[in-house]
């Protein structure tokens, strides 16, 4: 039975299932059915293994209390009632939750992207739900769990195989379900931030042994490899998600607590759930691999469309695996962007379908094989802001071994300085936050240094040296500054002892006066004046040093201070931000 055709036994939407609970103000879902309520709400008497049921008169009720576990579905009614006269101040007043509440508990599986949303929303009716979920060992990979007074780090693969209507056509028919999609999902223990780290499957790696569970109950250890593509720590020689777990701690240091798997049919099923994602491109794709065929612009996407959306990657970026991760980043972010704004969340209809279609896509480890479990994960997440959600990629660069690149491996210091921010528990929203902080504070500082009184040209001492410039630079300037700017007393002094990205002037305190005349002469920022120690001329006299830079333009050419911005290692987004794929 299909997520859609669950729950329509004898015709009845399952829209038409949940029903408001007058208590609490919340909906349930009721699955049994029954005979006709009363369409007056009556008191409602607790037991121990249940919500709250319908109280009845009469032998019927006696007959059929024990019996019933959960509560019969109703009719949905043209209209509401007026209620009797006199049962009003009956009714215990129900405690309301703002929009903004009743959204971050149904969101709490949408950061977890997709699948645990579904989970998440679909806890209230745990025993329907339940048999949707399959699970596998983590084989001790994991830590045992996520923990509540803990940062949360769940493994998010995505598989290639091919299993499911429609599938075969996608590439590798015979494929035994590699790693595809690799998101390490870091929450931070205080629930403020979180980073979705994608793992590229053509990168090189070691897979580490692998203890694994067999289905008679023993244990049989696959043996790793050395220097292999990351997808195939699953699927490749019998190996299990534990195995893909093993591998992510052995490369970044981080152990997983939980992981989930999706194939092919989540995306297709999600997406068609919640009506649709909105994606925009930059330019026309015409992907005949990927079966994507759409114009430049915004579109809403979902079922083979969405699928073909996240498959594609030779019609965007540099057509590699790289640049599918950014297009699948920007797809997460969409989804998310959806649940979070619309009223997917608290329509009963598109809730039955997201949880139905979520569960039946999904795979857990042992440790995440209940609803309730799910539930209480995506609570955690909920807490969280998806604007302080970051999007990155593990750093990486083209295999130097290969004439022609087709896998890459780490680049070392950049990739490793990520995986520490991941094991220290550091946001990279936050770390952006407090750069700016910092920023802010070292602007002021370098904005002071330009202020106060200036000497005239005609006493700045100066010596000028060439520290990454073109060829003679640094006599061309000093021709500049004797001949048209007036500061004679000024000589070259050959080039510096390193190259340097920007152009510099260091003076002694006491020459502060000598340094911004020069600087105003030179259009050099504050950041470019560097407090120190003076040198002595060739007079014999104190003098500052002038090294020209690489970003050094011209003779007579003043600086911007906004030029040679070096572009960052690290690729990264938020999920609150809309992005084109190029």
């Amino acid at each position: 039975m299909d997520a859609q055709s669950r729950g329509r036994a004898e015709d009845i939407d399952p829209a038409d299932q949940w029903v408001l609970n007058p208590d609490t103000g919340d909906y349930e879902l009721r699955l049994s059915p029954s005979p006709p309520q009363s369409p007056v709400p009556r008191p409602r008497r607790a037991t121990p293994a249940e919500a709250p049921a319908p109280e009845r008169d009469g032998r019927e009720d006696r007959e059929d209390r024990e019996d019933r576990e959960v509560p019969a579905s109703r009719r949905r009614r043209a209209a509401p009632e007026e209620e009797p006269p006199g049962r009003r101040g009956r009714r215990r007043p129900a405690k309301k939750k703002s929009r903004g509440k009743r959204i971050l508990l149904w969101t709490g599986g949408t950061t977890a992207f997709v699948v645990l949303a579904a989970g998440t929303a679909g806890y209230l009716y745990l025993q329907h739900l339940n048999g949707n979920i399959q699970s596998v060992s983590d084989d001790g990979a994991g830590t045992g769990g996520f923990s509540k007074d803990k940062a949360i780090n769940i493994l998010l693969i995505g598989t290639d195989k091919r299993t499911g209507d429609g599938n075969e056509g996608y590439g590798d028919n015979g494929s035994a379900g590699h790693a595809d999609t690799n998101i390490l999902l870091h929450v931070s223990k205080d629930r403020s931030n979180a980073t979705a780290l994608s793992i590229p499957r053509d990168l090189i790696v070691d897979v580490p042994d692998c203890p694994t569970t067999q289905e008679d109950g023993s244990t049989k250890v696959i043996p790793g490899e050395s220097e292999v593509r990351f997808n195939t720590s699953l699927g490749q020689n019998e190996r299990t998600p534990s195995c893909t777990m093993r591998t992510v701690t052995e490369l970044t240091g981080v152990t997983p607590d939980n992981f989930m798997v999706a194939d092919f049919n989540a995306v297709k099923t999600l997406t068609s759930a919640v009506g649709g994602v909105e994606v925009c491109l930059a330019k026309d794709i015409d992907d005949p691999d990927s079966h994507l065929n759409l114009p430049a612009g915004k579109h809403t996407i979902e079922g083979e469309e969405a699928l073909a959306f996240v498959r594609t990657r030779h019609s965007v970026g540099f057509g590699g695996d790289l640049s599918r991760i950014e297009i699948q980043q920007q797809f997460l972010s969409a989804l998310m962007r959806k649940l979070k704004s619309n009223d997917t969340l608290t329509s009963p209809s598109k809730m039955v379908k997201l949880a139905e279609a979520g569960t039946e896509a999904l795979t857990v480890d042992s440790k995440l094989d209940s609803i309730t479990k799910l539930k209480d994960l995506g609570l955690e997440l909920g807490k969280l802001n998806i604007k302080n959600l970051t999007f990155a990629t593990v750093p990486v660069v083209d295999n130097p071994a290969e004439k022609v690149a087709a896998t890459v491996v780490l680049k070392e210091g950049p990739a490793q300085q990520v995986f520490d921010m991941i094991k220290n528990d550091v946001s990279f929203t936050e770390v952006k936050e407090k750069e700016k902080e910092e920023q802010k504070k070292e602007d002021a500082a370098d904005a002071a240094r330009l202020k106060g009184e200036k000497s005239e040209p005609g006493e700045v001492r100066v010596r000028v040296v060439n520290g990454g410039a073109s060829d003679g630079s640094a006599g061309r300037e000093l021709t500049y500054l004797q001949n048209e700017a007036g500061v004679t007393k000024s000589e070259n002094a050959g080039n510096a002892p390193e190259d340097l990205d920007k152009t510099t002037l260091e003076y002694a305190p006491d020459q502060a006066d000598q340094a911004r005349a020069l600087a105003e002469i030179l259009g050099l920022s504050g950041a470019a004046l560097k407090p120190g120690e003076s040198v002595t001329n060739s007079q014999g006299l104190p003098t500052m040093t002038l090294t020209l830079g690489k970003d050094f333009k011209g003779a007579g050419v003043k600086l911007d201070a906004a030029s040679g911005k070096t572009p960052e290692d690290v690729q990264k987004s938020t999920a609150d931000k809309v992005e084109c794929a190029k």
